[in-house]
């Protein structure tokens, strides 16, 4: 079921969450990366469904979510407040959650807040060296370039194709010819389209980092072996920072880990949801 919201961030009315719920069993809210969409997981979204109450959410300023309107602080955390308003309209207590590179960030954030039960995050952001940070950021910035600039028409003749495909995801995706071509055109829609990427990119080139442990949060920790954006080296620097944390390799996988190992990644999240 599609849906939106409307909920109140840092005392600021009128923020617009769109988000995507199926199944039933604990509540687990997916949270996607920058320029994406909450259908990074559709090809998980099934199988946890199994076992869960599924929010799968746009971030505000991504996918069907418009931008947060004036007041609302110019702040990564506002993405996090954001998740808790929308848990506290849908009348969740204590989600588990899931998050994807910026939503690993920010994942790793509400753990830390004591707003989530459990917390998985996929490559997440914010465990980067200076020279890292360039590199991932320099990346973001080409893949936005490249969306802006092809016409939609070429994009829909390059995703009929494996080799198109590989042109186009490539960099996100480990196997990118397992990604369907409509969601190929969708998802470079909203890279395109995305209002909050320059804004949040910000963030990110000032070198924003997790800073401290998450204490009494289940966290696992899972990085894709063959992620191009944030290099998996990054890894071991978020396992030093948060020794307790089950550190999971994502064998075969890209950033977006999601499209090239569907059961491995949703097995990862469902272990630590139901440990």
């Amino acid at each position: 079921m599609s849906a939106t919201a409307s909920v109140t961030v840092a005392g600021v009315p009128g923020v617009e969450v769109a988000y995507y719920r199926k199944g039933s069993g604990d509540p687990l809210v997916l949270l996607h990366g920058i320029g994406h969409h909450w259908q990074a997981f559709d090809p998980i979204v099934d199988q946890l469904a199994e076992h869960h109450d599924v929010i799968a959410l746009d971030f505000p300023g991504f996918g069907e979510s418009p931008d947060v309107p004036l007041g609302v602080p110019n702040e990564l955390d506002s993405f996090a407040y954001t998740v808790d308003a929308l848990c506290k309209a849908l009348d969740l207590d204590q989600p588990h959650v899931v998050g994807n590179s910026l939503g690993g960030l920010v994942s790793l954030r509400l753990g830390q807040l004591g707003l989530a039960r459990t917390v998985t995050a996929l490559s997440p952001a914010g465990f980067w060296s200076p020279r890292e940070n360039r590199w991932a950021v320099g990346v973001l910035t080409n893949l936005r370039r490249i969306a802006r600039r092809t016409p939609e028409p070429t994009v829909q003749r390059l995703s009929r194709t494996p080799a198109g495909r590989r042109v186009l995801t490539g960099t996100i995706y480990h196997r990118p010819a397992l990604r369907a071509p409509e969601a190929v055109v969708a998802e470079s829609r909203a890279l395109r389209d995305c209002v909050a990427f320059d804004r949040v990119l910000t963030h990110a080139r000032r070198g924003t980092t997790f800073e401290g442990d998450v204490p009494d949060v289940p966290v696992t920790i899972a990085w894709g072996t063959h992620d191009r954006i944030l290099l998996p080296i990054q890894a071991a620097r978020a396992h030093l920072q948060l020794p307790q944390a089950r550190m999971i390799p994502l064998l075969n996988c890209g950033h977006v880990p999601m499209n090239d190992a569907p059961a491995l990644v949703a097995g990862t999240i469902l272990e630590t949801t139901q440990a």
